[in-house]
Parts: structure tokens; sequence; C-alpha cells
């Protein structure tokens, strides 16, 4: 397999639960702006939508895009590693529901705000929404290690990127101190550490928390 990929974008998730999964993959790095992958090749013929992940599955006759379901797809080959409950079941159906949740209810809130012309007033709706679902997801974790319960899961890869969005885009992330320790603990996680160092990527630091 072959993951097409850009530092630190959504690609990051399908990334760590590649390790996570312990797949064998190879990883090619794509210019965002050109539209160019690290070996010359014109992503647009790779992926038409012009956006990262895509996910070459081994033989290359076939491509995945769409993290929510690159994310599925390699947990899946895995069931060892219980990344994914398995289909057909009610887990599975939360677990999709949860991906849905993060994919278009936080990932897609934060788009706006990457964009250096987006006005303020609309900047500070955006700021709202997220910390809405934020507050959301706290709550979920409140009596729980992980998203889909004690164990690590595809959705916890995702949340993890969007948690490393907040930091780089001035969310205080320490505000929802749950939330705070729950990355701390992922990014220590060997799988997310490796794929963070392949990237180029230092975590985010733990923010000193003030009396």
């Amino acid at each position: 397999m072959k993951l097409y990929y850009s530092p630190g974008a959504c690609s990051l998730a399908a990334h760590i639960v590649l390790r996570e999964a312990d797949r064998r993959f190879d990883l090619e790095r794509v210019d965002l702006k050109t539209k160019r992958t690290a070996s010359g090749r014109d992503y647009i013929e790779i992926n038409p939508k012009g956006y990262v992940p895509a996910l070459e599955l081994d033989g290359g006759s076939e491509i995945l895009t769409e993290v929510q379901v690159i994310l599925q797809y390699v947990a899946d080959l895995a069931p060892e590693q219980h990344l994914i409950a398995a289909p057909g079941t009610l887990a599975r159906y939360h677990t999709q529901e949860m991906l849905a949740f993060i994919a278009t209810e936080l990932h897609k809130q934060f788009s706006p705000l990457f964009k250096h012309d987006t006005p303020p007033a609309v900047q500070a709706t955006q700021r709202g929404k997220i910390s809405d679902r934020l507050t959301y997801l706290q709550d979920v974790l409140a009596d729980r290690a992980f998203l889909m319960g004690e164990t690590f899961s595809a959705p916890d890869a995702y949340l993890f990127v969007m948690l490393q969005w907040g930091h780089k885009l001035g969310i205080d992330i320490p505000l929802w101190p749950i939330l705070d320790d729950y990355e701390q603990r992922i990014a220590h996680r060997p799988a997310v550490e490796a794929a963070l160092a392949a990237e180029g990527l230092l975590r985010h630091p733990r923010q000193r928390k003030t009396a």
C-alpha cells in the first residue's frame, strides 16, 4: 500500500492507524498547492478531488479516498488490533457514528480558519462551533479512556489530529482538561510518535496551566 499525505493534514490519522495496524506501506508526500507528489506525479491523476489522504491499495489498481473510509479499511485489515468493531455489530455503527461526527462536525469547522481571507466574524463563529464540539467530546471521555471505550481505536487517531490543528490555530486545548490529558496519552503511543517523526512533525508540548 501507499499513503499519499501532507504533513499534519488529516492524512496523519490514516498514517497513525496504518502503524497501529502494523501494516507495511509506503509514504508519498503531496504538495497541496502545486498538486504534485514527491516523485513528480500529477496528484489530480491519483485523486481528482485534489486533497489528501489517498490510499493506493496493494497492486496499485485501486485508490481509496476520504479519511474516515480509509481508517475503517485499514482497521479491518488488522482485527487483532481492535482498532474498529466488527462489521454488522452495533459497536461498529457507533464507531461509524463517531467518525462521521469528527468528519462533519469538527474537521469541516476548521476549514475556514486555515484561509487567510476568512472574515473575523466568520472565524469567531467557527471557533465557537469547534468549542461546542470539543465540550461534547470531553463529556464523552469523562467516563472512559478513549472515544469508544477502554482501548485505542481509529476515531482516536482522527481526533488526535484535530487537537493538533486546534493548537496550531490558537485554540487553548487545556481549557478542556480531560481532552488535554487524552491528547498527551495518545501522543506517547509508539505508532503516533513514529508517524509524527516520519512526517517531520513535533507533537505540541503540554502548555503550563496557570492558577
